[in-house]
């Protein structure tokens, strides 16, 4: 059981080489499965593959260097529902099998980032299934006890990674795919916002909203992964019919509001409520506020993805091998598919009103928080179960997943601990279009907040594996100390730049503060003092690098960005004023801010 990043780390230590880790985990997965038949694998690469490919990782590694490769050697699998050229796509129906030419973008993106493609996994037959069974390679078995369904339909992927036989697999998400298989293995399941991750080379359920998940132990081996295959210009030019780009929205608010459903509801007899009250109890440690939401328009939405005109997507890929080929089909996926030639285009036209119709009814919620928290699953049925209601257990999973893709919304499943039967219980992070970044920095600290061990092992990962470090690329920390404070008058160009506030705190005790006559609003002026200085009260904040260049615009003469050094020793970009123009202004520095020279005003009049 090893992370991205431990594994890394090993490799530029120089403790272990691509080659040795490689071979020991083929060897660890061929002999588990010549013992006892594995139903999580499709196919796996056989030792020539695995020769050229690390052939090709040295080619890699002479031409850019292992910093230049951030998957350098990092084993991986997807989906067998997702192209890479050598290998067979099966969707789980040998019968539909063929070749591809090439790999998936996705694919072909973690290669020449220095992954190493394992092997292809088991899945829900066309996609179609939350339940891990559907496939005539076998049901996926709980890596927690196999008397209870994987979860699916990328079930395969998610066993290999929850069982550290590869450290990130790939998988697809249409109505939840990614994020069920990864609440009933403890691990992570990251669904991105739609058209963040090119879906070309991936064999379509509903293609105008899949989506490439992505299944890891950690948030933070998830957002290397996500960083590789994200989306490029001309990736969204290609697919910009089926996924508009997506509008990106870098920070959240701080603290992080977080939604909690009005009313859960769940469908095994406690065991889930009580989960998920102690996950909320839990996740205060986060430093959140927490508000009640409605999501009952969100969950309407969902309802049409199966219950409506969605799934004639389904049947206008599979149309002409169901009709040639209706014996190759699992029962309950062919029942799914051959429901979608029922629907007529006014139907079709119906439904989109609808959905636009309960997407506004939710800006509701999203304007009282940023991101909202429910349930992964209502209830974990087990195999029996499923046997018994085949149709109706795989339904009740997507209650709190169907509606993702269909209104554009980005998700992180994360592990939220375990129920008294000793199964995994998880929840979903949700948030709207664009925040996939923030949404990942958001469960890596839930991941450490909860200290839970990694998929099914004993191993809890470190600080240093949990944590996702800032990005000096996407942002910028300023410090401001008058007119952009909260509730004074500029500071809308602040929000309006989506800034984010880091802290409140004290310049360095080495600065005087004076109040500049003739400007408007009123704004002060900060000076570095070599002599007699103070401590000054300001605010940080982190801005968004692209919003920078538009806010230096908006700062007169004689103000600009400088650089100040905090009470703590740091020093941050922020506003600092010329030295000719404190002639004749007044020192307001021994009242300690702008704050409190403003009340003083306010005081006198």
């Amino acid at each position: 059981m090893i992370t991205i990043k431990e594994l890394l780390k090993r490799y530029q230590s120089g403790d272990l080489t691509p080659m040795q880790h490689i071979q020991g985990q083929l060897k660890l997965i061929r002999k588990y499965s010549h013992e006892v038949k594995d139903p999580a694998w499709i196919s796996i690469a056989t030792d020539s593959n695995i020769s050229e490919q690390l052939l090709n990782l040295k080619a890699l590694e002479n031409a850019k260097t292992i910093a230049g490769l951030p998957l350098f050697g990092i084993p991986f699998a997807i989906k067998d529902n997702i192209d890479a050229a050598g290998w067979e796509t099966t969707v789980a129906c040998p019968d539909f099998a063929f070749e591809p030419l090439k790999h998936a973008t996705a694919v072909q993106k973690l290669i020449d980032a220095g992954a190493i493609l394992i092997g292809k996994t088991n899945l829900d037959q066309f996609a179609t299934g939350l339940v891990g069974t559907r496939s005539p390679y076998g049901a996926v078995p709980n890596t927690f006890d196999p008397a209870y369904v994987s979860g699916g339909s990328s079930s395969g992927s998610a066993s290999v990674v929850a069982r550290g036989l590869v450290c990130f697999g790939l998988g697809t998400d249409t109505a939840g795919s990614g994020r069920i298989p990864a609440a009933f293995n403890n691990i992570v399941g990251t669904k991105p916002t739609p058209g963040l991750v090119s879906t070309e080379g991936v064999f379509p359920a509903c293609k105008s909203i899949d989506c490439v998940s992505i299944m890891t132990l950690t948030a933070a081996d998830a957002d290397i992964v996500l960083n590789v295959i994200k989306s490029n210009e001309a990736d969204r030019a290609r697919e910009a019919q089926f996924h508009p780009t997506p509008n990106p929205i870098p920070v959240l608010n701080r603290p992080i509001r977080i939604g909690i459903p009005k009313n859960c509801q769940f469908l095994d007899g406690g065991q889930y409520q009580q989960a998920f009250t102690n996950a909320i109890e839990h996740a205060k440690g986060l430093h959140v506020e927490f508000f009640q939401v409605d999501i009952d328009p969100f969950v309407k939405a969902g309802k049409l993805l199966y219950d409506g005109p969605w799934v004639s997507e389904r049947f206008a890929v599979t149309e002409g091998f169901l009709n040639s080929n209706p014996a190759s089909f699992d029962p309950s996926v062919k029942q799914i598919v051959q429901s979608g030639a029922s629907y007529s285009a006014a139907q079709g036209f119906r439904a989109i009103y609808q959905l636009k119709e309960l997407e506004i009814e939710a800006k509701k919620a999203w304007a009282t928080c940023d991101v909202i928290l429910v349930p992964s699953a209502p209830n974990h049925p087990t195999l029996e179960d499923l046997k018994n209601h085949p149709i109706l257990k795989n339904s009740e999973l997507g209650m709190y997943t169907n509606y993702v893709n269909l209104m554009r919304l980005c998700a992180v499943a994360v592990p939220a601990g375990f129920t008294d039967k000793g199964m995994p219980f998880g929840v979903t992070l949700l948030a709207q279009e664009g925040f996939d970044t923030v949404l990942l920095k958001l469960a890596a600290q839930w991941q450490i907040v909860f200290g839970l061990s990694l998929g099914n092992s004993s191993i809890k990962g470190t600080l240093a594996e949990l944590t996702i470090p800032p990005s000096k690329n996407d942002s910028i920390e300023i410090a401001v100390v008058g007119a952009h404070l909260q509730g004074m008058p500029l500071h809308w160009q602040l929000t309006e730049r989506h800034a984010r506030l880091i802290k409140a705190c004290k310049s360095a005790n080495s600065y005087r503060l004076f109040a500049l006559p003739n400007t408007t609003p009123s704004k002060p002026g900060l000076v570095k003092s070599k002599t007699n200085g103070a401590a000054i009260d300001l605010e940080v904040y982190e801005m968004p690098i692209a919003e920078v260049g538009s806010f230096l615009s908006l700062i007169p003469a004689p103000l600009g960005l400088g650089n100040i050094e905090l009470e703590d020793g740091s020093w941050v970009k922020g506003f600092i004023c010329e030295p000719y123009a404190i002639e004749g202004a007044k020192d307001i520095s021994s009242l300690g801010g702008w704050r409190a020279y403003i009340h003083q005003l306010e005081g006198q009049q």
